[in-house]
């Protein structure tokens, strides 16, 4: 009976604490999109002082991050999960790998400053950032990555082993189509803090945007939309409505993490099923 009605309270709470999560996430976009909304017309992009640049580079700086950090990132993550030995050696990678992940974003500006704009002498650069923000990526997604797959049960393993695979087969075929979802997990998340990051760039690629429309010079100064929102609130341009500068632009970040976040689910989903039904086939 005791044993019941903890179960009874403990179900109560998860539910009350699941309303009120999902109350909050409709509360906080309801304020950000219903006040930015409104702002987002086409001279907000395309007028003199529009954010199309600005937009841009939080693509492109995102991409280029994602092209030096997730070779790097999940095959560090598939060699600690399926290939590294436990030792004393890969529990101190771990170890360092855990501590990278919790140190201040502004330290790794502060990094990418010393390293890429002054030793370098690059400046600032839209290359510069995107290789700082892969470094504040990579201990993410090596934990990410290996956490998903030690997460598929060992059963999958011996079994496709079992049946003749090796072990590139086993990893290709088996360990990660079934992880697939964690590591979109990851990807997802690393991309939404690299689109919403500010301290690193201001460091890094700096305020400056490029009015060429696609300007895909990595040596260029490149401002992102984030950037351009700290920008606005901080140092408002004389004659222009900062407040609704960045309200549209808060609004417009929310809505790219949104549609970011469903452009690489679903397809994820869809390959998923394709690579796992195929196997079963």
């Amino acid at each position: 009976m005791k044993a019941r009605q903890t179960d009874r309270l403990a179900s109560v709470m998860l539910w009350v604490g699941a309303i009120a999560i999902i109350v909050l996430l409709v509360a906080f976009l309801g304020l950000i999109l219903g006040r930015g909304l409104p702002y987002l017309t086409p001279d907000f992009f395309n007028g003199p002082d529009g954010v199309r640049g600005q937009l841009f580079n939080s693509f492109y700086l995102l991409a280029l991050s994602l092209v030096f950090s997730l070779p790097v990132g999940v095959g560090a993550g598939i060699y600690m999960a399926e290939y590294a030995p436990q030792n004393k050696l890969t529990d101190l990678i771990r170890l360092s790998t855990e501590s990278l992940a919790t140190v201040p974003s502004i330290v790794f500006g502060l990094f990418g400053m010393i390293i890429f704009v002054n030793k370098l002498g690059l400046g600032f650069t839209i290359l510069g950032g995107a290789a700082t923000l892969a470094l504040l990526n990579l201990p993410i997604l090596v934990r990410v990555t290996e956490e998903s797959l030690r997460a598929v049960p060992r059963s999958y393993r011996e079994a496709s082993l079992a049946l003749g695979a090796t072990m590139w087969q086993t990893l290709y075929r088996v360990i990660l189509p079934t992880a697939l979802p964690g590591l979109i997990t990851g990807i997802t998340l690393v991309a939404g803090r690299a689109l919403g990051e500010t301290a690193i760039l201001i460091f890094t690629a700096g305020m400056n945007v490029s009015r060429i429309l696609f300007d895909t010079n990595p040596l260029a100064a490149g401002e992102t939309l984030a950037v351009h929102l700290f920008a606005a609130k901080s140092n408002p341009l004389p004659g222009t409505n900062a407040d609704q500068i960045a309200d549209g632009t808060a609004a417009l970040l929310i809505l790219m993490v949104i549609v970011f976040n469903i452009c690489l689910t679903l397809p994820s989903r869809w390959l998923q099923y394709r690579l796992l039904g195929k196997n079963k086939g």
